[in-house]
């Protein structure tokens, strides 16, 4: 006590860093949501980016929800080696086995996702969102969005359930739900620092809203589309410490969370 009594610094920084702290573990207090997660292989670029999954499911495991993961059982656009950067020369693999890698074998084939076992959806991001979950990585704003990733946004969407949705991933939404409002970050490449900001180009074409956000400030790191229910964070759109992308992955989360009423 004596500590704090003659340090009024020592103790405004504890308290801070315990207000911090109640924060960032506040959504430990919700409970029993149901969220199916949508994963499109397994490595940033030829499937879901792994750090972004896992810090989905870390998230939505801290906030009690009861968490189902599903994949489209189709062929990968192609396959890349991740040492190299560089595609491998006849190699097939099927994204439903691939994303079981991240599920750990529990995985579920996308086509049985239904909306009403559900009380939210979360679409990590990754290449594989643009060329596994749709065509955008090669047809931009004239991508086609695979059959049952369409059916599941429209689903969710009609039935109001809410949408999250990270990194390239927003691009689905745009395509399949008119006027929605999204962020992929920046709308400038800004030296290197958001190297896919072209991306927000593409957005607005397709007639969707893109709203600018940071990775690296924690109440702009996320943004709420309340009239759809869509909850979208930048992550690896930008090139910033993983801690940050991991932080606003969560509130992302939280958000989607708090949408769902549970």
């Amino acid at each position: 006590m004596s500590l704090y009594r003659h340090s009024p610094y020592l103790c405004t920084c504890l308290l801070l860093r315990y207000t911090a702290a109640a924060q960032f573990h506040a959504t430990s207090n919700c409970s029993g949501a149901k969220v199916a997660v949508v994963l499109s292989g397994c490595g940033v670029y030829d499937g879901t980016e792994i750090h972004e999954a896992s810090a989905i499911l870390v998230h939505l495991s801290r906030g009690g929800a009861e968490v189902q993961m599903f994949a489209p059982d189709v062929s990968q656009m192609h396959v890349i080696d991740h040492g190299k950067g560089q595609p491998v020369e006849n190699e097939s693999r099927n994204v439903l086995s691939e994303s079981a890698r991240i599920a750990r074998g529990s995985i579920t084939d996308l086509a049985k996702l239904n909306v009403s076992n559900h009380d939210a959806v979360i679409f990590p991001g990754g290449f594989g969102a643009a060329k596994n979950l749709s065509t955008f990585a090669i047809d931009g704003k004239d991508c086609k969005v695979n059959k049952e990733v369409e059916r599941v946004l429209k689903d969710f969407h009609d039935a109001g359930k809410p949408i999250g949705l990270c990194c390239i991933s927003p691009v689905l939404a745009a395509k399949v739900l008119p006027g929605v409002d999204v962020t992929v970050g920046h709308e400038e490449e800004e030296g290197g620092k958001w190297p896919y900001a072209g991306t927000t180009q593409a957005i607005t074409a397709l007639g969707a809203k893109h709203t600018v956000k940071e990775v690296t400030i924690s109440y702009l790191n996320t943004h709420v589309d309340k009239k759809n229910k869509v909850v979208t964070t930048p992550a690896f759109m930008c090139e910033t410490k993983l801690h940050l992308i991991f932080d606003g992955i969560g509130a992302m989360v939280r958000d989607v969370l708090k949408l769902s009423g549970k």
